[in-house]
């Protein structure tokens, strides 16, 4: 249904916007919507990938790509997309199992009949040197309807205001159409990318407003005398120069559309994918000032010899290191049939449809490796470390399922529709521990949405839609990570999360449908979450978590030159049931009770385009504790603004220099933070990019 029918908040992002404001990663065009926040990983593991929280809820394991399930904790390039959508609510209906709280859709560009040459060079701060080219033609020669494109990037980039961090990939993607403007249409599509990156294992937050000394820091500072502490430089690595995170991804997609009659089409999708990556990463942690330490069984160790309380330039940070060598593969095929009809006086919109699916996930075992600590304000890249070295063992994790579901939005009158679908899976998983016994459960998941929807006008609605989803444990993501450990979230064999979403809302296609306005008001509570062990039985604890919200969306043109996105989020989130005394009636983790995005731009007369935009992040709280203000680290990720500029020149109808500039004010802040609150990823310092768009 279109975007206005439809009962339920859905963003989308499209490439124009993504050119607009020189985005080339999936991270960065999700600022584009509020309520996500982005998550650096646990203590002891730096996440490598895409690690989207949306509307209070881990969603990083519910990306798709053109409806099937993307798995591989990766970074992923927009530079093969046509839009990006990011739907928000109850999506269990809609993608089987998957977050509480909705899913992100990644369309691929596919072949045309219209001729597409089109390019673009990029230069910028921090190194950075990027090309893209999209080529699309019709071939009439090898039959009606046919066409071929090809999309292809290369990049060579350092990180503005970072030292040593490197993102070096290259990617194709062809694909062919078949059949283009008949009823029977075929389109085989295949990517490939590579990625040799130094990663980023980020910053300590010492020294920063709002960290907390330990008890044994401060003593230790009181006694010396020592009355205040500088932050390290936001631009030191602190990593190896062996760390590297590589990573080879291919995917090959099938598609086959026939159209039975008018209004009846029946579609076929296969895909194979494999996500290969293998990287040595340096983590760091605490921080010592020449403090002893006491850990929590009360063992005291002395100060490090030659970290002196009195000399900052001695202090030191303790290094982990990090390996992973893991292979994701699925296998999948769907095939649905779409109609519409009418029956007993009413127009329905069925969509119906089958999905068998495979996921298997290999991760490779590896020995502790030495890592000594660095120095705090100097660290030393060259300084030699351990390599993690392979056990030859691993841990695989499968996951197969069958779903079946089915889709009607019924029009009862020109004012009144009702929109409803029922989504029936019913899964295997398996675990083989490279140590312990073997884990599995089979089970079966229903879920479903309802939503009514009125239209006081035809270019408006007001509706209300209830659904809900499910989410097994050690189902997706981690699949070779599954536990025996009864509190774990990944135990295969917990009963699945179940969470449901009420949604009220409003959307508005004003100015001849230029303008889309929308608005949301939101309650989503997620139970049998897996919270804790019960400290007397030992069992399992699972808990009930719920977010209140609303959001408010502006987007499309004012005027012919004037252009606007603009979004609100405002959360209200709460940990509702728990048998932790520190977590009870807490906010939920990487939870901001406010964010704000917009985008504008203006065209003017003489072939200039001018533009910006303002983001703006509340305060995110690392864990549900209440006991975080007086605990060491940083309590919570603060809260920001950030403002972007740009411009772009049509110098010829062929070209066109495009320049941005982020982080206008050059404000510090935070892009994300590690659970323990002990290291963050530095949000970009002023910095610009020179892009030269080119069409011929």
């Amino acid at each position: 249904q279109p975007l206005v029918d439809t009962p339920q908040t859905i963003t989308v992002i499209k490439k124009e916007l993504l050119q607009e404001q020189g985005a080339t990663t999936l991270t960065e065009a999700l600022r584009n919507t509020p309520g996500i926040t982005f998550q650096m990983g646990e203590n002891g593991n730096t996440q490598t990938g895409d690690s989207v929280f949306m509307r209070g809820f881990d969603t990083q394991n519910s990306i798709f790509v053109d409806g099937i399930r993307d798995v591989g904790s990766i970074s992923r390039d927009v530079f093969n997309l046509e839009q990006i959508e990011v739907v928000k609510g109850p999506a269990g209906a809609d993608i089987g199992r998957g977050s509480p709280t909705g899913y992100i859709n990644l369309a691929t560009k596919v072949p045309t009949l219209e001729e597409i040459n089109a390019g673009t060079v990029m230069f910028g701060s921090g190194d950075q040197k990027r090309l893209t080219a999209d080529f699309n033609r019709a071939v009439p020669a090898l039959g009606a309807g046919t066409a071929l494109r090809l999309n292809v990037m290369a990049q060579d980039n350092g990180v503005p205001g970072r030292d040593t961090i490197k993102n070096e990939s290259w990617g194709f993607a062809p694909s062919l159409a078949l059949g283009l403007g008949t009823p029977t249409r075929v389109f085989l599509y295949y990517l490939h990318m590579d990625q040799d990156n130094v990663p980023d294992g980020g910053v300590p937050t010492f020294g920063l407003p709002g960290y907390n000394l330990s008890a044994d820091q401060q003593n230790a500072l009181n006694a010396a005398g020592v009355t205040s502490i500088a932050a390290p430089d936001s631009s030191n690595y602190y990593g190896s120069t062996g760390d590297h995170n590589r990573v080879k991804a291919d995917m090959f997609t099938a598609r086959f559309e026939h159209d039975l009659k008018p209004g009846v089409t029946v579609r076929n999708v296969s895909r194979f994918g494999r996500t290969e990556q293998d990287y040595v990463l340096t983590g760091i942690n605490a921080v010592n000032v020449g403090n002893p330490t006491t850990n929590n069984q009360g063992v005291v160790t002395p100060a490090p010899v030659g970290v002196l309380p009195t000399d900052p330039s001695t202090w030191i940070v303790a290094r982990s290191r990090q390996a992973k060598a893991q292979e994701n593969i699925i296998l999948t095929n769907q095939t649905s049939l779409s109609a519409e009809f009418t029956a007993g006086g009413m127009t329905h919109s069925l969509v119906s449809g089958l999905e068998f699916l495979n996921e298997r996930q290999t991760a490779g075992t590896f020995g502790s490796a030495s890592a000594p600590a660095a120095n705090l304000y100097n660290p030393d890249a060259g300084v030699p470390m351990g390599i993690p070295a392979p056990t030859g063992a691993n841990n695989v994790g499968e996951t197969t399922t069958v779903g079946v579901y089915a889709f009607d939005t019924i029009k009862i009158n020109e004012a009144f529709l009702v929109n409803g679908g029922l989504r029936l899976d019913r899964y295997k998983t398996t675990y083989e521990q490279a140590t312990g016994p073997s884990l599995g459960k089979s089970d079966h998941l229903v879920t479903w949405k309802l939503g009514g929807l009125w239209k006081p006008a035809t270019n408006g609605s007001v509706y209300i839609a209830y659904g809900t989803s499910e989410r097994p444990p050690g189902s997706d993501g981690t699949l070779s990570t599954s536990t025996s450990g009864g509190a774990a979230v990944n135990n295969p064999n917990v009963d699945p999360s179940s969470a449901s979403n009420l949604e009220l809302g409003t959307k508005w296609d004003l100015m001849d449908n230029r303008l889309a306005l929308t608005a949301a008001i939101y309650r989503a509570t997620n139970k049998n979450d897996v919270v804790n062990n019960d400290p007397v039985t030992g069992l399992t604890t699972l808990g009930k978590k719920r977010v209140d919200g609303i959001e408010l969306a502006a987007s499309g043109m004012l005027t012919s030159a004037w252009q606007i996105s603009a979004g609100l989020g405002l959360m209200d989130t709460e940990i509702e049931a728990t048998n932790s005394a520190n977590q009870q009636g807490q906010e939920l983790p990487w939870s901001p009770k406010v964010s704000f995005t917009s985008w504008t731009t203006y065209r003017l007369p003489m072939g200039l385009t001018v533009g910006g935009g303002a983001r703006y992040q509340g305060e995110a709280k690392r864990n549900s504790n209440n006991n975080l203000a007086t605990s060491t680290n940083m309590a919570e990720m603060p809260d920001y603004w950030v403002f972007d500029a740009m411009a772009a020149y049509e110098v010829t109808r062929n070209l066109s220099l495009q320049l941005n500039v982020y982080n206008v004010a050059d404000k510090f802040y935070m892009r994300s933070m590690n659970n323990g609150g002990s290291r963050y990823l530095l949000g970009a310092p002023r910095s610009a990019t020179l892009t030269a768009n080119l069409s011929f």
